[in-house]
């Protein structure tokens, strides 16, 4: 039976000095997919300014604002409703010739096909020496590696919140063993992909009444891909498979491919910015 969700995203920006000209695009719908099904979206703004509905390059969802008047203080508000139905991220079947699904890593189409997410980035960059941290056991089906690397990654980072920003790099996390979950999505992606598994960073929102962590407001985990299987979800924050609790927006080769809130702003002084999700669910 599915579950019905509603989410509330607010935000609220207040300047010093009168704003002339911004841009905003927000990339916080949730998609509509296998799992996720009849979203209901509602978004306004304090300014009353035109919202413009656009597709990013991944194929999701954004919300576009561009007041015209000046203002000092501007806040949105996001509602979300849609049905999610139950998951059971163990349900799939394993081929138990593990050497097969090693053989389609090394195959040139499959490498050109995930071109996109086997490609070290700004935020997954990583030394040669760091991708020893954790290397697959071939004894082992690619699964089995990646729920290790899982557990390897939910153990090396500790959860703090403020210790990190948005665009502290990957070299750092790895100094501080400290970081937030787009960090410990960020440290995953670096060292599966080192192993040859296409990986995407996916941000969503967590329902966190199972005492999950995450940031209070975007919640991030990955997805790899396994050959014979498809993708799979992976929550390192957590140690846990992705599940009904995650709920996608979108996925990218890092953050910067899903910060939920880009902008241009044209002002001067400083500024102060609020953000709040809520996630309630029921049967």
């Amino acid at each position: 039976m599915p579950r019905e969700f509603e989410i509330t995203y607010s935000a609220t920006n207040v300047y010093d000095e009168w704003v002339y000209d911004a841009h905003w695009q927000f990339l916080i719908i949730p998609v509509e997919n296998e799992t996720q099904h009849e979203v209901e979206i509602e978004f306004s703004n304090s300014q009353y300014a035109i919202t413009e509905n656009s597709i990013n390059g991944y194929g999701f969802k954004t919300l576009r604002v561009h007041p015209k008047k000046k203002f000092k203080e501007i806040s949105f508000e996001a509602k979300f409703k849609f049905l999610k139905e139950e998951i059971d991220p163990y349900n799939f079947k394993i081929n138990l010739d593990k050497s097969s699904a090693y053989d389609t890593l090394q195959n040139l189409g499959f490498k050109i096909t995930h071109e996109r997410f086997l490609k070290a980035t700004t935020y997954t960059t990583i030394k040669n020496t760091e991708e020893q941290l954790f290397r697959f056991n071939n004894s082992l089906s690619i699964f089995d590696n990646l729920v290790s690397l899982n557990n390897f990654t939910f153990n090396y980072i500790k959860f703090t919140t403020g210790a990190t920003e948005v665009n502290t790099l990957l070299k750092d996390i790895i100094s501080k063993q400290k970081g937030v979950c787009q960090d410990f999505a960020h440290l995953f992606c670096a060292l599966s992909r080192s192993n040859g598994i296409p990986t995407r960073y996916v941000s969503g929102y967590l329902d966190q009444n199972n005492n999950y962590q995450g940031d209070s407001q975007m919640h991030a985990w990955v997805e790899s891909y396994i050959p014979e299987i498809g993708w799979k979800g992976f929550d390192p924050t957590n140690n846990i498979l992705a599940n009904t609790n995650h709920i996608k927006v979108c996925h990218g080769k890092d953050y910067n491919d899903c910060a939920p809130l880009k902008g241009i702003i044209h002002s001067h002084g400083k500024n102060k910015t609020i953000h709040s999700v809520t996630v309630e669910s029921q049967q």
